[in-house]
This record gives structure tokens, sequence and C-alpha cells, in this order.
């Protein structure tokens, strides 16, 4: 494990520092918005900006990378990153606040696109699910210690974006002085989603599903607790029980990933989100407390980390010069759906029922699974003599010129590519 980790460390590092600062800007911003009385349209609004400005940051992260490097796009992004949080101080204003955040949500992007497609350029077949699983981890766990953060000053006063914006830019330290070898620049940086589907439609399409629940989940579990209990205490610890699962469940699943099938894990914890959504919406106006949790719980388990598993998969295709390009479409799809899946939910549960989110949720999981299972047993009827583990179905390295679609990865798991030099 030590030996996996090590060329990412400071990476990671960097990373924790970042996320803490993203996650006490996030809980912070609307709370602020609230104490200054602002509409619930703008609140609203500001949302909309970031995940704008987050779409066209996946768009423009690639050629950004391309054309100054990942170091130079992740100092570059996190100082402007570390100005936000200040400048919302200063302005305390609806339409100030959604610039800022569209600015920010680009920022972002343009960072998560930095972080991924270096941990793929620093990861093999063998140890990339475990790397990104980490990531995940650490991901969900200082999110949540960064919301937490909210409760060390008066969110009316300055201190609390002051700590946002030092977070941010001391984020950049590890990273500026590592000594770890860098990955180096892609020789393209713009998305190109028809590639991104021949590479691989399963991560593609789980990456889409992953948008689409959680950003259900974020923006509409709230509702669904209130149809359970009419406190707060719930919606407070049915988010905690939801992100402490998906926390925990993050190493065993990379892990399992990258010993076995990464699609047969995609397969089981697509089946499994479906079973526990509909369980959750059926068992709805019944739930207790404790019940509710841990439901929560099992859910995050199996939701959260459908999308660093989709992207490990589908990075296990990708040439070693397209790692840039398909991080940041498959952000760009998790994106779209993170915007899509609160507006559907929220339809879906007018015309319902509040209880009903989690069936929304068991929906899209169940397309997906379906769609998994079918490719891998239309792959297996084609060779159904070939059966090895998946550590040993494919070479660390790619090259242009030997492209393949995924079943024929399935069909050929024994076949070594030579190697490549091109950066990640």
């Amino acid at each position: 494990m030590k030996k996996t980790l090590a060329p990412v460390a400071a990476l990671l590092i960097s990373v924790s520092i970042l996320l803490t600062g993203q996650g006490l800007q996030g809980t912070l911003l609307p709370v602020r918005a609230t104490l200054e009385n602002f509409p619930a349209l703008a609140i609203g609004a500001m949302g909309a900006a970031y995940f704008i400005g987050f779409t066209l940051g996946c768009l423009q992260g690639g050629e950004l990378v391309r054309r100054v490097g990942h170091v130079r796009v992740f100092l570059a992004m996190g100082a402007l990153a570390s100005a936000s949080p200040l400048v919302h101080a200063l302005f305390v204003h609806p339409l100030a606040w959604s610039v800022l955040r569209f600015m920010t949500g680009f920022c972002f992007a343009v960072l998560y696109v930095v972080i991924e497609s270096w941990l793929n350029d620093r990861s093999t077949n063998e140890t990339r699910g475990i790397i990104f699983s980490t990531y995940a981890m650490i991901t969900l766990t200082v999110l949540a210690i960064g919301q937490m953060l909210t409760l060390l000053y008066d969110p009316a006063d300055l201190q609390l974006f002051i700590i946002a914006s030092i977070l941010v830019s001391i984020s950049a330290l590890p990273v500026a002085l590592s000594t770890s070898p860098t990955p180096e620049q892609p020789n393209k940086g713009t998305i190109n989603l028809r590639r991104l589907f021949e590479i691989s439609p399963s991560g593609a399409f789980g990456s889409l599903v992953s948008g689409l629940a959680n950003g259900s989940f974020w923006a509409m579990a709230p509702v669904f607790t209130s149809s359970i209990s009419s406190g707060t205490a719930l919606a407070a610890w049915f988010m905690t029980s939801a992100v402490v699962g998906g926390a925990i469940s993050q190493w065993p699943l990379g892990l399992l990933s990258d010993r076995f099938s990464r699609r047969g894990v995609l397969a089981m914890i697509t089946a499994g989100g479906c079973a526990v959504g509909f369980a959750m919406s059926y068992m709805a106006p019944d739930l207790t407390f404790l019940q509710a949790n841990l439901f929560a719980a099992a859910w995050g388990a199996l939701a959260f980390p459908l999308y660093t598993i989709a992207v490990a998969y589908a990075n296990d295709r990708a040439e070693i010069h397209e790692y840039v390009t398909v991080s940041s479409g498959l952000l760009l799809m998790y994106g779209i759906g993170a915007i899509l899946g609160p507006f559907i939910a929220s339809v879906w549960i007018t015309l319902r029922n509040p209880g009903e989110l989690f069936m929304f949720s068991a929906f899209a999981h169940a397309l997906l699974a379906i769609y998994i299972v079918g490719r891998w047993l239309r792959s297996s009827r084609k060779e159904p003599d070939h059966s090895i583990s998946f550590g040993d179905a494919l070479a660390t390295t790619q090259t242009v010129s030997h492209v393949y679609e995924e079943e024929e990865l399935e069909k050929n798991p024994g076949q070594s590519l030579p190697s490549c030099q091109v950066r990640r």
C-alpha cells in the first residue's frame, strides 16, 4: 500500500487541504446567504452558476493542461479559487456571489481534471482502483471536516471566509515542493465524447448515473427526511451517515476491483444501489431514526464509489496520452448528471411524494446495471473460454496504434501492449 501511494502522496496531501477549504466554503455560503436574507431563487441561481462554471471548466481544463502542464494549472487555479472566498466577504450581493460561484466552479473543475489525470498517470491497471478509492475516501472525509469547520466562528463574520481562503492557498505547497515525477503535457486537450464512448461506454454512463444519483441526493435528501421526521436532526444525521458509508466502502471496493473484475464490481454496486434505493423508497413512511441512517450508510457505500470505479474502468482502456481528455470527459458526464439529477428528482417527487426520491435513484442504477451486465454477457458469448484475473488482463501502457473496444479487452485478457512515452 505504501509503495502504491508513494508516487501520489504529495498530490493527495494537497487534495485533502484543498477540499477541506471547498467543504467549508460550500457550507458557509448558503448559510451566510440565508442570514443575509437572499431570496431562495438567488440561492438557487448561485448553485446553478457553480455547475455552469464547472461544465465550462471540464471543457477547457484539458486544453489548459496541454498548454502549460499539470503543476502550473494546479497552482493557477488554486490561486484563483483561494481569492474567491475573500471577494465573497467583500461584496455580499446575490449577483456578485453568482459570478464568484461560476468562477469557483470553473476553477475546481479544472483542478479535478488535473488531479484525476495526474492520478491516472501515476497508476497502473493493477493499482488504479485502490489509488482512486483512496482519493475518493479522502475527498468525502475532508469535505465533511470542512463542513464542520463552520462551527468555529459566526458565519456572519469574516473569519470563516479567511480560513477557507487560507486552506485553498496552502494546498499548493505539497505539489509545488514535491520531488515526485510529474506527468508530461498531453498533445491533445479537447474533449471528444465520441472517443470517450468508444473507449468505455460503461465508464461514461457510469459517470452520468453517478451524477444523477449523487446530485439528486445532495439537493433533495433533506426533502426525503422531512417525509419521515419533521425535525432537522434526522436530515443532518442522514447526510452524515451516507458520507461515512461512502468513505468506508471506497477502499475495499477499489481493492476488489484491482484484484478481480472492475466490470464485475460496477455491476455489483449498481445492482446493490438499485436494491437499497427501492427498499428505502418502499419503507420510507415507516422508517425509524436508526433504520433511516442505516439505509443511508448502505446507500452511500454503494452509490458514492460508483464514479471512482467507473473512472478507473474507463482509464484502464484509454491510451496513456488520453488520460487528460478522458478525465475531462468523465467529469463532464458527471456534471451533466449532477445538473439534471436534482431537476428530474424534484419533478419526480412532486408528481408522487418525497419518499420516492430514492426510487429515482434506484431506477437510474437499475438501467446502468442492465446495460453493464448486457455488455458483459455479450462479450462472454463471443469468447467464453477466456477467464483470468483482471490484473493480468492488460499491460500498464498502451499505444495509439492499439485501440481496443471494451469487448476486445475482455476477449484478449493476456495480450501485452508496447509501452508509450506520450504523457498521461
